[in-house]
């Protein structure tokens, strides 16, 4: 990575964003401190909605909306997830807001695949992890079946497309989503793990860390598409 890639002002709101992370961390891990989590857990998506705004210039309108679009699904999801405690309903509209911001980022990401084509072990290995993720859960599925099964195929289906990136964007760019694509996968397989299969130590800050995390290098690698450093007035 080129040594100018973070620029002061993206140091500073990277620090802010970590610190809200840790807010939210902090009050999910203290049953005093949970009712605070209707504003932690919003502010770290929120967050990042305005970094995105301040730095969208040199993207184009589709990208722009697109992504903003993902973005204001994924906050609504973390606020539809607070509730699943009160009833199941809020886990499948949270889990149909992650599938309609999956679907945004996949179509973005499609618009810059490499038309030269890639080898196929990625698509082969993903395949094989869904599968027996799959097994792990499917006993405790239940009637969540088919709506996990599908959001199965779109997180799979969205790495896939982050993958299939290279020629098209920087270099930078491409490798911020790929792992950013990654970090999503495994946020998501941790959450379903921990409601499906069986409880996990501290599964908490795990999913949150790993959600927040690959948010975070989707957007700036959808920032950094056409060069790897956005030039600031």
């Amino acid at each position: 990575m080129r040594k100018n890639i973070l620029s002061k002002k993206h140091v500073i709101f990277i620090v802010v964003y970590f610190i809200i992370l840790l807010c939210d961390l902090i009050c999910s891990s203290n049953a005093s401190y949970l009712e605070f989590r209707l504003y932690t857990k919003p502010a770290i998506i929120g967050s990042l909605i305005l970094f995105f705004l301040g730095f969208k210039k040199k993207l184009s309108p589709t990208v722009f909306w697109f992504i903003g679009i993902a973005l204001i699904c994924s906050l609504c999801g973390d606020v539809l997830l607070l509730f699943t405690d009160k009833s199941q309903l809020f886990f499948m509209m949270g889990l149909v807001m992650f599938l309609l911001a999956h679907i945004m980022y996949i179509i973005v990401f499609l618009k810059k695949r490499d038309n030269q084509g890639k080898n196929w072990y990625f698509g082969a290995s993903t395949l094989v992890y869904g599968f027996g993720l799959f097994y792990l859960l499917h006993s405790g599925l239940g009637n969540m079946l088919i709506p996990v099964v599908m959001y199965m195929l779109i997180i799979l289906l969205m790495s896939n497309a982050a993958y299939l990136r290279s020629k098209n964007v920087s270099e930078i760019s491409y490798m911020l989503i790929f792992i950013g694509s990654l970090f999503f996968m495994l946020s998501d397989s941790l959450l379903a793990i921990n409601m499906f299969y069986k409880k996990l130590p501290l599964s908490h800050i795990w999913v949150m860390v790993t959600y927040a995390i690959a948010q975070l290098l989707i957007v700036y690698g959808i920032l950094t598409q056409k060069e790897p450093v956005i030039q600031e007035k």
